[in-house]
């Protein structure tokens, strides 16, 4: 269960200590949180589809309720605009995860690229970027891309997302 935001950036802010189980949780849902937010904040204009996916893949991933995924984007939201870099989110996902459990964060991310119908040249190259942070052997990559595509496909009916 996510505590007050405030809590959840100290946490993030905070130097270096040994944390419980409960606040590495916490870190790796902030971590993925900003990233998806990252790439719905690359297309110049958000809209519902993306935040919903957003939601979605946060819900998903981590089996929260709605009241937590709405704090965890706000806080990912404010985070991600004061970040410089991904190192720090990467880096985290990279000691918490496995390459199967990062494989589906950037699948989760291809969804967002893609809730909009359209993927943007931006948000390719923020996803590019990102996948070698988080070391996605490029099959895994592609393969992620694939199911993501035929997700949001899915999502809309039939329709077409253009890559």
């Amino acid at each position: 269960m996510l505590h007050s935001l405030r809590d959840l950036f100290n946490a993030v802010t905070a130097p270096p200590a040994a944390e419980s189980e409960r606040e590495h949780e916490h870190m790796l849902q902030l971590a993925t949180a900003v990233l998806l937010v990252e790439v719905m904040r690359s297309d110049p204009e958000i809209g519902a589809a993306e935040r919903d996916t957003v939601v979605a893949a946060l819900r998903e991933k981590f089996a929260l309720g709605d009241d937590e995924v709405a704090r965890l984007v706000e806080l990912a939201e404010r985070t991600s605009e004061d970040a410089n870099d991904f190192h720090r989110f990467t880096s985290r996902l990279n000691k918490g995860f496995d390459v199967a459990q990062r494989v589906r964060i950037v699948e989760y991310m291809w969804q967002v690229a893609y809730a909009d119908g359209q993927l943007s040249a931006h948000e390719n190259h923020l996803m590019r970027k990102i996948a070698a942070l988080l070391y996605v052997p490029h099959a895994d990559y592609i393969a992620a891309k694939m199911r993501a595509r035929e997700h949001s496909r899915r999502a809309v009916g039939g329709g077409t997302a253009r890559a």
